[in-house]
């Protein structure tokens, strides 16, 4: 994967969406379609090519895990980017990596790195 990984970023706080994005973006991947809501990110988590999907847990009030579902049926790999903990979570889906918020450049390369092994991915400064 010379030219990094494709991310579908779903978060509902715009700050927060564009600095992970601006890290995902560092460390050589590239976000190819973006959601503040569950009715938004259900659409792309079906439809959008992506290699990995970083999620937020609670999308203004409600919970992800419909599209979490969705990207699991897919059979495509995803994250949980939250301030919450797992227990928030649907039991099935309390197994999948979670990054606790604010999230340093060093945390997500080190969660990319462990799902995608063979990725390339740029070193943080």
């Amino acid at each position: 994967m010379a030219d990094g990984l494709s991310v579908f970023l779903v978060e509902d706080e715009a700050l927060i969406r564009m600095m992970m994005a601006d890290m995902v973006e560092e460390l050589g991947h590239h976000v190819v379609a973006e959601a503040d809501n569950v009715r938004d990110a259900s659409a792309f988590a079906m439809t959008a090519q992506y290699d990995l999907a970083i999620l937020d847990i609670n999308l203004m009030g409600l919970y992800v895990d419909p599209v979490a579902d969705l990207i699991e049926r897919r059979g495509k790999p995803f994250l949980f980017a939250t301030g919450y903990g797992p227990e928030l979570l649907p039991s099935l889906l309390r197994r999948r990596p979670i990054l606790r918020k604010p999230i340093s450049l060093d945390q997500l390369k080190v969660m990319i790195d462990s799902l995608f092994p063979d990725a390339v991915a740029k070193t943080p400064h």
